[in-house]
């Protein structure tokens, strides 16, 4: 008993620092308003791209079984 209750307040201690969805940061869910760009149009018939951002280079890539991985 002693560790269940142990384990949901480190829970709620750890939910409560979570700041992946701060007040006044973009939704995660897509918006009407929101940019599309087509993958196959990004990643062009190689099935990759490289993206600069903040002075760094990701690699935005398409596996065999067509999911999408970003590494940096």
């Amino acid at each position: 008993m002693i560790i269940i209750v142990t384990l949901i307040a480190i829970f709620n201690i750890m939910t409560s620092l979570d700041t992946t969805t701060s007040p006044g940061k973009a939704s995660p869910t897509p918006q009407p308003t929101d940019r599309r760009v087509s993958s196959q149009s990004l990643l062009g018939k190689e099935g990759r791209v490289i993206i600069e951002h903040d002075g760094h280079q990701y690699l935005l890539r398409q596996t065999h079984a067509g999911k999408l991985i970003l590494t940096k």
